[in-house]
């Protein structure tokens, strides 16, 4: 009786135990990782996701890539997630995050094989990655909010191989200055600039206004075309018959009775417009519905009507001209209208476009960027996100390093100098993490086609000469000084991909059982499609294999 096996799971659940479990778990995460790998650099390659009705999108945006890949395997996601963080902390880096996290999880594995235990690893990795943050900060360069010349060529080392090259002073020029026109006292709010994408002519023609484009027209062709010194009125509601708030009936018994409420309406609506004209209105931006008489009675009244606005350019309308939002027109008052200069309806590449502009104090600004497709738009949209996050970041961090592989170089030695000073096997850990973060410059050498042993050994020579700035130029094979070339990145650019990444490391080799669980009851959000897990749960073949084998051919499939 005693010698009985005591059976705990179910016969349907999968289990992977010991190291079979954190062999999977390191190899979903380094597959993850070689997927954009060949992205990072000035001559890193396009990838094209292709989806099942034959919608294309071509980038090498690493957290574009990741999160438009089928990925099934929930150690995978895990890194994933790392390049989302890093897209919603500063907005660019996500490639190198995810390539550092996946080394770190390729050099665990070589000393797992050695008896290492798991967590004497981690303990390591948390050591190593807390040095390399303060060694960070040690070689960071102060840029004030104001230094114009320095923000533009971050700009331009984030736009660097994506799609923007040839135009990249422009761009960078055009996103400094949104940044620095929508900065006030509570800070940098990126959404307060509105790309606005139009498909015609060349990158070149991209240009920024200060104030807000609505991609709307006038409601009526009897309105203006165009006012000036204009005041602007906000409605968040609609220029409609008002409706009872209860279910109600109207029993009309003849046809004068039925007149006589069809003129009760149009009053309403005149009353409207009347209103609107009374208090001095010329635009009034509607984020609901505006009724046929009322855009008569407000033609008549030379007002300008948009409606069914979008929130968000209501709330940028309202930041750039002054104006007060009011739920109705009965509320509104002089001091609830905005200003500006020019409102105008006008054409860019066939389409009606309302342009705002001339603000006095313009606090939301449209980029309008140009392309002769709308596959190069969409990149160099990709491209002036990750520009105006790092810009951003910059002018609230006031700090950045060189870029071209030299932080990763310099923070590499700093980590064998302190390794020397920690005794036991915590430092083959340290040791693990400095190799690891060399595969940023070795890859930006392989991406170029260069040979990464001879860069590599070039780059330390220059680091232990006391050159902290020496990068790698990828057009020229080079090592070269990157603070005098003008290359930057943020500094919590990269402190926030070396956190990340070995907290999303640390987190994988600590799993040592991976079970086919029932409903998650924490820790996940619910999601009643249950569709987060591979059928068959995440353990053997029908679960993580299969998984992991989804995510090879769908890889397979895009590469």
């Amino acid at each position: 009786m005693g010698n009985q096996p005591l059976i705990v799971l179910s016969e349907d659940s999968q289990r992977t135990s010991g190291k079979d479990a954190q062999s999977m778990n390191i190899t979903a995460g380094k597959a993850v990782a070689e997927s954009v790998r060949t992205t990072l650099g000035p001559k890193g390659m396009d990838k094209m996701l292709v989806d099942s009705t034959g919608s294309v999108v071509v980038t090498n945006d690493g957290v574009t890539i990741l999160s438009e890949m089928e990925i099934d395997h929930p150690a995978a996601n895990m890194i994933v997630e790392v390049a989302q963080t890093q897209e919603d902390e500063v907005g660019d880096g996500t490639t190198s995050a995810v390539v550092v996290s996946g080394e770190l999880l390729k050099r665990a594995e070589e000393l797992l094989d050695q008896d290492i235990h798991a967590t004497t690893l981690a303990q390591g990795y948390r050591q190593a990655a807390e040095v390399a943050t303060d060694a960070l900060e040690d070689i960071a360069i102060e840029v004030g909010e104001d230094d114009t010349e320095v923000l533009e060529q971050i700009a331009s080392t984030a736009m660097t191989g994506k799609g923007a090259e040839n135009a990249r002073e422009l761009l960078s020029e055009l996103v400094v200055r949104a940044v620095q026109t929508v900065a006030d006292d509570d800070g940098i709010d990126t959404d307060n600039v509105k790309v606005e994408k139009v498909v015609g002519g060349s990158i070149e023609n991209s240009e920024l206004v200060e104030g807000v484009i609505v991609d709307k027209e006038r409601v009526s062709e009897n309105m203006p075309y165009f006012a000036e010194d204009a005041n602007v009125a906000i409605v968040n509601g609609a220029l409609e018959v008002k409706e009872t708030e209860i279910d109600a009936e109207v029993n009309v018994t003849d046809p004068d009775q039925l007149q006589e409420f069809m003129e009760q309406e149009e009053a309403q609506l005149q009353e409207m417009a009347d209103k609107l004209a009374d208090v001095g209105a010329d635009v009034v931006f509607v984020d609901g519905g505006i009724d046929d008489m009322a855009q008569h009675y407000l033609a008549q009244e030379g007002i300008i009507a948009v409606r069914r606005v979008k929130s968000s350019d209501a709330s940028r309308l309202a930041r750039s001209t002054g104006a007060r939002p009011v739920s109705t027109v009965d509320d509104i008052t002089e001091d609830d209208l905005g200003f500006a200069g020019s409102v105008a309806q006008k054409d860019i590449a066939g389409d009606q476009r309302i342009f705002v502009e001339d603000v006095e104090d313009a606090k939301a600004v449209t980029l309008i960027l140009r392309g002769g497709t709308e596959h190069v738009i969409d990149e160099v949209d990709r491209a002036i996100e990750d520009s105006l996050g790092v810009v951003r970041t910059t002018v609230e961090d006031g700090q950045v390093v060189a870029g071209g592989g030299a932080p990763e170089i310099e923070l590499s030695l700093a980590l064998r100098d302190h390794a020397d000073s920690v005794g036991g096997r915590e430092q083959l850990a340290i040791e693990a993490f400095a190799d690891a973060l060399e595969v940023i410059p070795r890859t930006l050498a392989e991406n170029a086609g260069l040979d990464p042993i001879d860069s590599l050994v070039e780059l330390r020579s220059a680091h232990d000469g006391g050159d902290t700035a020496a990068g790698l130029d990828a057009y020229t094979g080079d090592t070269i000084d990157m603070d005098a070339e003008g290359v930057y990145e943020p500094l919590r650019v990269k402190s926030q991909a070396i956190e990340s990444a070995t907290e999303a490391a640390v987190m994988l080799l600590r799993i040592d059982d991976v079970i086919a669980a029932g409903e998650l009851k924490g820790g996940a959000p619910d999601d009643d499609d249950g569709d987060d897990m591979p059928a068959g749960g995440p353990g053997g073949p029908g679960g993580m294999g299969g998984g992991m084998g989804g995510m090879g051919g769908g890889m397979g499939g895009m590469m």
